[in-house]
């Protein structure tokens, strides 16, 4: 599946390539076997969310998306350039991610439930001078901010 945007000139056509707009570095995603975390790379057509592998058990993923707080702070978050050489194709046909493609019709519904939970390295700095709630929802606004950049607010409020 080729998501580039094909463009018609009077000269010929050309393709715009998908860009990468940001990165969500990590959510759980809740599952009836256990929770799994994934980070978000969000582009301009779509968000594929990348999955982590099983770093943690069920019991301490389960308190994190409970306690909305990362229990474990030995993990360094990736960044948007750790993905710019990344195949953006191979990304979303790796089935332990999880593709959603940006469509602009009423008749197609997808919901993917996830708690944004911060990593450790985010958290514990801000934690000596915000409180918990303070930092979670600087955290949740953040990721909601990337997402209304490439949402129509339709979408974003449903």
């Amino acid at each position: 599946m080729n998501l580039a945007v094909l463009y018609e000139t009077g000269e010929g056509s050309y393709t715009v390539p998908e860009r990468r707009l940001a990165l969500i570095h990590r959510v759980i995603v809740p599952d009836t076997d256990y929770p799994k975390e994934y980070g978000v790379l969000v582009t301009d057509r779509r968000s594929i969310f990348i999955r982590h592998k099983k770093t943690r058990s069920s019991f301490v993923l389960r308190g994190e998306m409970r306690y909305g707080t990362a229990l474990v702070t030995d993990v360094l978050p990736k960044t948007l350039e750790d993905y710019e050489g990344t195949n953006i194709e191979s990304l979303a046909a790796d089935a332990s991610n999880i593709e959603m493609n940006y469509v602009d019709s009423a008749n197609q519904e997808t919901r993917i439930r996830f708690y944004a939970v911060p990593l450790g390295v985010y958290f514990k700095p801000r934690r000596q001078t915000q409180t918990r709630e303070t930092i979670l929802r600087y955290y949740a606004v953040d990721a909601l901010q990337i997402f209304r950049k490439v949402l129509p607010a339709e979408i974003i409020s449903a």
